[in-house]
């Protein structure tokens, strides 16, 4: 049995958020957790939630409350890109530099060991 939970339209880099999704593909949910509690990058922080949110979407599938995340697996985990914001910053001589403001949907999937 496996659940997921998406977090959509976050407002950082996907590649920002690449570095600390790869720390904890395929890990156990407890260590997953763990990794994300103690890693300093801001977007640790939104990965955490949503491994959270995951697990809890399991324990109701799963109609068991009591689902310790020992038992539970980070299956997988990935980003995508979002919609970007484009904006304009004033540059010498009359002219515009382009800056995106990027965004990422965040996915992670969780299933019970076998």
């Amino acid at each position: 049995m496996e659940a997921r939970a998406i977090a959509r339209h976050v407002r950082s880099s996907p590649r920002k958020m690449r570095i600390v999704v790869d720390l904890i593909r395929g890990k156990s949910a407890a260590d997953a957790l763990a990794i994300l509690r103690m890693t300093k990058k801001r977007a640790s922080h939104v990965a955490e939630m949503t491994l959270r949110s995951a697990i809890a979407n399991l324990q109701a599938k799963a109609d068991n409350p009591y689902l310790a995340p020992e038992n539970v697996v980070v299956q997988s985990a990935y980003v995508d890109n979002g919609p970007m914001l484009k904006r304009i910053q004033p540059a010498p001589m009359g002219r515009a530099y382009r800056v995106r403001k990027r965004s990422h949907h965040l996915t992670i999937v969780v299933a019970m060991k076998d």
